[in-house]
């Protein structure tokens, strides 16, 4: 199968194109500079870059009509959903002039859920206050497109070189000696390794029917304190510095829509694709993380 990632140089885009390579699959990496750093490591990968912007079908159409299926990995900050339902069109004009369809697997999230006081799973109704409801919106208008996809919402990602994961925020505050913790301290979340979570989208891709119109969560059994993890996250970056608490609202708004449990149940994922997580949980290795975000960083 030929698979467009959309966000292939990103934290999990890259490690989904990789995997996806290594299970077989003809891998075509967007990327808006095709000559950049992460770029290059995406030849060396097998991963051909495609230059191109998800705001700009145009720039990107030409791999759209070769693909057999799409994957989205990343969101356009700028206007996260006027470029989804770009997307939307040109997969639609894509199957109405070569009579084909491709599958799309759509990443969204889980923090435009909504608060439960329960565990989450696929049927947790989205929070229209969310200031992330457009993520729901996206969900709801590909759901009604009458396209083949499958909806991927990712717990918390950790591991390998941790790029926009809350831990590599940490890492980094250790490196600067001014470790902060934002809101409830009390507060649990699940995690997945990114090496599980992109194992999920090679078993979509693998039994693209039987995922179709599905939604999955990924994330594993282990739910840590969030202070636990940034804990452990100092230790092993060496760091002894006190944390300071603050209130979410001060840390912006992801850390505001955050503040609470935000537990996920991947029960459907084990039972129709057969998935589980591999990785020994976010606390369990922590060094081991550390030093591969420290290489990458060095890379860098």
């Amino acid at each position: 199968m030929k698979v467009l990632v959309l966000g292939a140089t990103g934290y999990a885009g890259f490690h989904i194109a990789q995997a996806l390579r290594r299970d077989g699959h003809t891998v075509l990496g967007l990327t808006r500079d095709a000559t950049s750093a992460r770029a290059r490591e995406l030849v060396a990968e097998e991963i051909r870059p495609v230059e191109g912007q998800m705001s700009d079908p145009d720039s990107y159409r030409a791999a759209l009509e070769q693909a057999d299926a799409v994957v989205t990995a990343a969101l356009d900050m700028a206007d996260p959903l006027g470029s989804d339902r770009k997307l939307f069109r040109a997969l639609r004009e894509a199957q109405e002039r070569t009579g084909r369809s491709r599958h799309l697997v759509f990443t969204t999230g889980i923090t435009f859920l909504a608060s439960t006081g329960e565990v989450w799973d696929e049927r947790t109704p989205a929070d229209p206050g969310s200031p992330l409801y457009i993520r729901a919106q996206a969900e709801e208008e590909l759901a009604a497109s009458g396209m083949p996809y499958t909806i991927v919402r990712p717990s918390f990602i950790y591991g390998a070189d941790a790029r926009s994961s809350k831990t590599s925020q940490w890492f980094l505050a250790a490196r600067d000696g001014n470790p902060v913790f934002y809101g409830n301290t009390a507060k649990r979340y699940t995690w997945v390794h990114v090496d599980d979570l992109a194992a999920g989208y090679t078993e979509i891709l693998d039994r693209p029917e039987a995922a179709d119109g599905e939604t999955f969560m990924f994330g594993d059994e282990h739910r840590p304190t969030l202070l636990s993890v940034q804990e452990a996250c100092l230790r092993a970056a060496g760091c002894d510095k006190e944390i300071t608490f603050a209130d979410a609202e001060s840390g912006g708004m992801l850390e505001t829509c955050a503040d609470r449990d935000e537990l996920v149940d991947s029960a459907k994922a084990r039972k129709l694709l057969g998935w589980a997580p591999r990785h020994p949980g976010v606390l369990e290795d922590t060094l081991t993380y550390y030093a591969a975000w420290d290489r990458s960083q060095r890379q860098a």
